[in-house]
């Protein structure tokens, strides 16, 4: 059975939409008004995902999952926002909240997300004979890792993912985002440099690299490096 889909937002009328949203794909979901509620619910129940506000009162979302994982609770988390806030996205990409959404959301967009996740992170089928995995397994699995903040084994996955498609800008932006986690920034732009000239309107490369001007005023781009390289 299907663990539920915790939405933690103090307004009423938000859950009530993302409720309805996500019971019509046929998922279970419950609700907590806030970081108190939620931590309760955390405790004593498990959850397949956690669908976080980031700004709520008493205890804000990016506090609220900083104190989910103090708690050894490696639950997936996807992050609702309305703020362009650089330094909250640095610290939850650190805490292993990769996945973020900006208010306001379409249906469609919130469903989409979820699947995502839930796929990714979804126990493995029993051992069978196959093909080697491809290009999107292998995208999916380090998306899986980073969550995870197991960085070796994301970095292996966007390694092999970039052999299959060297010419794939989420891959690289992945890449950007993998060594960003870790503070290797200069690596980071590089990537992020890397997924923009594949692909000038690719949103969350952009994105990610004016996060990184704007926290450290890199000079100009590098060319980019293989995930091997030391």
């Amino acid at each position: 059975m299907n663990k539920p889909i915790l939405i933690v937002d103090d307004e009423p009328h938000v859950r009530l939409s993302y409720r309805v949203t996500l019971e019509t794909a046929g998922l279970e979901v419950r609700e907590a008004n806030g970081a108190a509620e939620a931590l309760g619910e955390l405790a004593v129940s498990e959850f397949s995902l956690v669908i976080l506000d980031m700004r709520m009162p008493e205890m804000d979302g990016l506090d609220l999952l900083e104190t989910i994982r103090q708690r050894g609770i490696d639950v997936p988390v996807v992050i609702i926002t309305a703020y362009g806030d650089v330094p909250h996205a640095v610290k939850a990409m650190k805490l292993g909240a990769i996945d973020f959404l900006q208010k306001p959301l379409t249906p469609e967009g919130l469903r989409q997300i979820v699947w995502d996740i839930l796929a990714r992170h979804a126990a493995p089928e029993p051992s069978k004979p196959t093909n080697p995995p491809g290009f999107e397994v292998h995208l999916e699995a380090a998306k899986r890792f980073i969550n995870l903040r197991d960085f070796p084994n994301a970095r292996e996955h966007i390694a092999k993912a970039l052999e299959i498609r060297n010419d794939s800008p989420d891959a690289f932006n992945l890449g950007g985002v993998l060594f960003e986690m870790q503070e290797d920034y200069d690596r980071a732009k590089r990537y992020y440099g890397q997924a923009i000239r594949l692909d000038r309107n690719h949103e969350a490369a952009q994105q990610n690299m004016r996060r990184i001007y704007e926290l450290f005023h890199f000079g100009s781009s590098n060319e980019p490096f293989h995930l091997g390289e030391e």
